[in-house]
């Protein structure tokens, strides 16, 4: 062509150069192809006009959803969409390759996309070749897929601001990765730097505090929210000559500048810097925008969790009390262990309060000193119940200052639980179990009053635990005006009580049984101090442990775990003596109350754990309950329990005594075959080693002997 003569059509240089050109508006859902693309896409070559579900049945169904990917990122940044697309024919086959260009233009008004591009076959080398392989072929699309996923799965397990740097740090991206990593944050009108990778410790000292006005590129990003590309030291340069100082001495080829959006809100910018030159095509900008949409959603979770752990270790340092003082003569510990699920702190709770000494309404000159221990559960483990037990907490801490006994403090507790919850419009109910301990470290002396509690757990001297019999009542905030009866009795030197929540039982599948089991095992066997017996307890149900000996139930919903331990010393002249040979148990059974006769067999039981003949148990526990029933049927007075083991193992010697306040001795008939009565001294005299009736200046004991022997000889 001579210099001069006019320009050919642009069609026609177009199909010399065998490249289609079509035109797409997705507002009515048509494409427009000329010959060229016609031919291309496998149709007859000419010019026509084709529906969007024409086009799309002649695509690879992989290639149609990655050209929206595309053209939303290239109508967003305002760049060319470019994509590889295979061509179908009727069977499913590909006949070829094409390479779509264009650029889309998005009308708010119609919320719809025009695009004018190009079609040009391009030839997909033989599969297996080193062409092949190169990331510019198909393998580069299955490649990152796959990273893709694998970078998703790694940013959704990170749990931590930390952890998601880590994450991103370590990403490899298919055929092109950074090796300079920044994430900028935003507070206020200026950028921050919550972490890097690719530099050197105080390298970022230049770029922290900068305002968001500044000519830099992550600055621009975080006030249009939209990504800078820079291919080169030159481009950096030209669009930004104020900020180049400062990037240029990290010697650098590239950068990716890209938001961090995180529901509709931009949240700050992430760079990735390039040693070498990188073209930033629409794939690898593609890929770029993906991760960092994942990261800003990783941030925004991190962030959030963190947010939360930190309020919720600053609920449980403010509503988990210390114990206060050391107590002369007693050693005190105490720990406390959340679900581990969303906020950690829930109902469970503890507290160590001072008692006001002075003149009780009885009469009675109570001595300085004395404390309350307090151990609850509110029903649940979300924030309603952590702050009910915050306000539960400090109404008993009231009532206990003013000097009410352990029956009016738990009474006057459920009045005000109910009461709050009631009054709630949410009608949300809530109850809380509750033990509350008045002690004297004077002297031992416990006062113990239940609200639906468990029961208190005695370790005596010898390594014997026994669960400790207390009346008890409903729990709080079920009936304002229930009653919470007391019990009295005493901490011997040497004997430890515990105190806990069921989440230290039931833990771990276990119920109450089998985690009673568990938890005695561990009192049984410990020789350390009150604290390490406080952590060996946590360790055992929660520790790695706990997960080799799981209990029975299928459901492993896991509670708050909350545990007391209050141990009295022993006096200085025998701390250094073998441990105590005797134990001894103690239990009323009133006459309204005769179900405390099974009670009063199963505390027996365990206080002969170990008793070498379980025959002499069995006799044992028999002999006990007639006791028992003979005074509740031929009396109208209580009975009281002593038993005790002492001496030396192997060579024991067990006495269980019965008292009552009735004035009539028994003494031993001769029933006849159908007679249902009238056999208990009878038993007596058969199967203990010594028995006695001993009439006091009120009322009587009738009392048994065993003598521990070998179960082989009993």
């Amino acid at each position: 062509m001579r210099t001069g003569e006019p320009l050919p059509a642009v069609g026609d240089v177009l199909a010399s150069l065998a490249t289609g050109v079509w035109h797409w508006d997705t507002a009515t859902g048509l494409v427009a192809v000329d010959a060229e693309a016609a031919r291309l896409l496998g149709l007859p070559e000419r010019a026509t006009t084709l529906t969007e579900a024409q086009v799309r049945a002649r695509l690879h169904p992989v290639d149609w959803n990655e050209i929206t990917g595309v053209v939303q990122l290239a109508a967003a940044e305002g760049t060319l969409a470019e994509v590889r697309v295979r061509i179908m024919d009727e069977r499913g086959r590909i006949i070829r390759v094409v390479r779509s260009r264009s650029k889309p233009a998005f009308d708010a008004h119609k919320r719809a996309y025009e695009l004018i591009g190009t079609l040009q076959e391009v030839a997909e080398p033989t599969p297996g070749s080193p062409a092949g392989r190169s990331a510019v072929t198909g393998d580069w699309r299955r490649s990152r897929e796959a990273f893709l996923l694998d970078a998703g799965r790694a940013l959704a397990e990170a749990r931590s601001t930390a952890e998601v740097l880590r994450v991103a740090a370590g990403l490899s991206m298919p055929g092109f990765s950074p090796d300079g990593l920044a994430v900028f944050g935003v507070e206020g009108d200026r950028l921050t730097i919550i972490g890097h990778h690719g530099q050197r410790p105080g390298d970022e000292g230049p770029f922290v505090h900068m305002s968001l006005e500044t000519d830099y590129p992550a600055a621009e990003v975080v006030r249009t929210g939209r990504a800078v590309y820079l291919s080169s030291p030159e481009e950096y340069k030209s669009r930004y000559p104020l900020t180049w100082p400062l990037a240029q001495r990290f010697n650098r080829q590239s950068w990716a500048f890209l938001p961090l959006t995180a529901s509709g809100r931009t949240m700050g910018a992430w760079m990735a810097a390039f040693a070498y030159p990188v073209a930033f095509t629409p794939d690898e900008r593609s890929v770029l925008t993906t991760v960092a949409r994942m990261l800003a959603q990783a941030l925004s979770r991190a962030g959030t969790a963190e947010s939360e752990r930190e309020l919720s270790e600053g609920l449980q340092r403010s509503m988990m009390p210390t114990l206060g003082p050391e107590v002369p003569g007693m050693d005190l510990a105490a720990r406390y262990v959340p679900t581990g699920g969303g906020l950690q702190v829930g109902g469970d709770w503890y507290d160590m309060i001072p008692l006001p000494g002075g003149t009780s309404r009885g009469g009675h000159r109570r001595r300085e000193g004395r404390f309350a221990l307090v151990m609850g559960d509110v029903q649940g483990h979300d924030v309603r119940a952590a702050g009910l037990m915050g306000q539960l907490r400090i109404a008993l801490r009231a009532y206990a200052s003013e000097g009410h006994r352990p029956d009016a403090v738990l009474t006057r507790a459920s009045r005000f639980l109910h009461g709050i919850t009631e009054a709630d419009d949410t009608g949300d109910l809530r109850f809380a179990t509750c033990l509350y301990a008045a002690v004297d470290p004077h002297n031992g002396v416990l006062e113990v009053a239940r609200a639906g509690h468990p029961e208190p757990v005695i370790r005596m001297a010898d390594g014997t635990v026994l669960q400790r019999p207390t009346a008890g009542g409903l729990p709080l905030g079920v009936d304002p005006d229930a009653d919470y009866p007391t019990t009295r009795f005493t901490l011997q030197p040497g004997e430890t009580m515990m105190i806990c929540t069921d989440g230290l039982i039931e833990t771990g599948g276990h119920d109450l049984d089998t985690g009673w089991q568990r938890i005695r095992t561990i009192l049984e066997r410990h020789e350390g101090d009150t604290e390490s017996l406080a952590d060996a307890l946590v360790q055992a149900v929660h520790g790695p442990s706990s997960h080799h000996t799981t209990g029975p139930l299928v459901d492993r919903r896991e509670d708050d775990i909350a545990v007391l331990l209050l141990s009295r010393r022993r006096d200085r002249a025998d701390g250094a003596a073998v441990r105590v040979q005797t134990r001894r148990t103690l239990l009323t059974v009133a006459q309204a109350e005769p179900e405390r006769v099974a009670v009063a067999r199963q505390q027996l039981r365990e206080l002969l754990h170990d008793w070498s003949s379980e025959e002499q148990v069995d006799s044992a526990v028999l002999l006990l309950s007639e006791m028992l029933t003979n005074v509740l049927v031929h009396t109208d007075a209580d009975a009281l329990l002593i038993a005790d083991v002492s001496g030396d193992k192997g060579e024991r010697r067990m006495r269980v005594e019965v008292s009552d306040a009735g004035d009539d001795l028994p003494h031993k008939r001769r029933p006849g075959e159908l007679a249902s009565s009238g056999r208990g001294l009878v038993l007596i005299e058969l199967l203990a080693d010594a028995w006695g009736v001993d009439p006091r200046g009120q009322g009587k004991s009738i009392w048994f002997e065993l003598y521990e022997r070998p179960a082989d000889k009993s």
